[in-house]
């Protein structure tokens, strides 16, 4: 009985393990944006789901919220919590001139503003992209932006 209530256990800590590490687009096929979490809760500090509960709309996506101050907040000023580069990966866009999917627990504030990265398999390792971000945030910030033009457009 042990055993199999370890095995259990060891299962749902592996799928825990790699749900943490998915990487998703920014808004999903079925409209829902950053996978449900909620965008405001990262402004203090924790990257955390919403609920059905507590949604908005903007520009097309559904955007989950842990509670209603979060979701009033979001739409009394949107712009002031969504991510930057549409929610695609910072350093995709800095580093490679391309779109990266997310994992919606990575991420960065800076200057107010969200900041969202790749973390996740790749070549057989895991890539985390926030760790070269966070070396040289100013840098990359700045071709960010400068290069975000261009990406935005980019299949």
């Amino acid at each position: 009985m042990k055993s199999i209530k370890s095995i259990f256990l060891l299962g749902v800590a592996l799928f825990a393990m790699i749900g943490a590490q998915a990487q998703i687009d920014p808004v999903d096929k079925n409209g829902l944006a950053i996978g449900g979490y909620d965008v405001v809760a990262y402004f203090s500090g924790a990257a955390q789901k919403g609920s059905k509960s507590y949604t908005a709309k903007h520009n097309g996506a559904t955007y989950y919220f842990a509670s209603k101050a979060n979701r009033d907040a979001f739409t009394k000023a949107p712009s002031n919590y969504l991510p930057q580069f549409d929610g695609y990966c910072a350093w995709g866009v800095a580093a490679k001139d391309t779109k990266f999917p997310i994992n919606p627990e990575t991420f960065d504030i800076v200057d107010g503003k969200l900041y969202l990265f790749y973390n996740g398999p790749f070549d057989g390792k895991t890539l985390d992209t926030s760790l070269d971000w966070g070396q040289r945030t100013t840098e990359l910030k700045k071709a960010a932006h400068a290069k975000w033009p261009t990406v935005k457009n980019s299949k």
